[in-house]
């Protein structure tokens, strides 16, 4: 059945975003893959994707045996998402599957957050979501029913430390996960969320992110970014059950594919994890 379905992946230029594209298009989809391919916040303390990293996702998508559309936007600009989406439905007829996982991640304390750094989660991760979200619901609406699958974070299901925006738009993505599943379940469209861990991408391979974890443990980082590394790899080990610093993308991406199946079709309002046992650690 998937074989003449349409799959639209927003940050799709690495990390979860590829894996789950590529994972897609082996399974029959037809492909858009979503990106702002530039740097989104000043804030971030990683390297942005960019055009290269986007394109390479089209080749490894091509590869894969399926057609392949890259949309270029940034999901905060409402005109730009909704012309995006327009594109998708131009080129393959219609749209499908929403896979919305493209997100940003910056810590600081509260005492010393700058405004950029919450507005850029806050604006990207769960505005952006929402718009992404508001402009593909129509299309599916129009072919019948579909999928749409959200990226949240085992960070929007407990407090962090030091990560205080980011755990609030996750947060806020499963509750717009779960009030879309009430409200779009009519159109026969089902609504889900991922659960990632930490996973093994640009957004969590930094010296921001090492001293986050280790300050969590309650240590002080070095500063000196490969004993950091090593010291934050080591606390992941000891903290997750399966004993692993950090997931890697293609784990997740087995979950989008199932999630976007006609076997998922009971499958709505609810969440899905691949954190090498962390979900263990919270209630729900």
């Amino acid at each position: 059945m998937s074989e003449s379905r349409v799959a639209v992946v927003t940050g799709a230029a690495r990390g979860i975003g590829r894996a789950s594209a590529v994972a897609l298009a082996r399974a029959g989809y037809r492909i858009a893959g979503a990106d702002i391919a530039a740097p989104a916040s000043s804030a971030m303390d990683y390297e942005p994707a960019t055009p290269g990293d986007l394109a390479e996702t089209g080749r490894l998508v091509e590869e894969a045996g399926a057609e392949w559309l890259p949309v270029v936007f940034d999901q905060r600009d409402r005109r730009a998402v909704r012309e995006g989406f327009a594109q998708v439905a131009d080129r393959f007829g219609g749209v499908d599957v929403v896979f919305a996982n493209a997100g940003i991640q910056g810590f600081a304390p509260l005492l010393e957050m700058s405004d950029e750094l919450w507005d850029d989660q806050i604006d990207i991760n769960l505005t952006g979501t929402a718009n992404v979200l508001r402009a593909a619901a129509p299309l599916l609406v129009e072919r019948g029913g579909g999928r749409i699958i959200i990226t949240s974070s085992t960070q929007g299901q407990h407090g962090t430390l030091d990560g205080s925006g980011y755990s609030a738009s996750k947060w806020g993505l499963l509750g717009l996960m779960k009030s879309a599943a009430l409200e779009l379940g009519r159109y026969r469209i089902t609504v889900n969320a991922v659960i990632p861990g930490l996973i093994d991408t640009k957004l969590t391979r930094h010296e921001d992110r090492y001293a986050q974890i280790i300050r969590s443990g309650g240590n002080e980082p070095s500063g000196d970014v490969g004993q950091d590394e090593r010291a934050a790899a080591a606390a992941q080990r000891k903290k997750l059950p399966l004993g692993v610093p950090w997931v890697e993308a293609d784990d997740v991406a087995p979950l989008v594919v199932f999630l976007a199946s006609e076997e998922a079709r009971m499958v709505s309002g609810t969440s899905f994890a691949a954190t090498g046992g962390d979900s263990a650690n919270v209630t729900a």
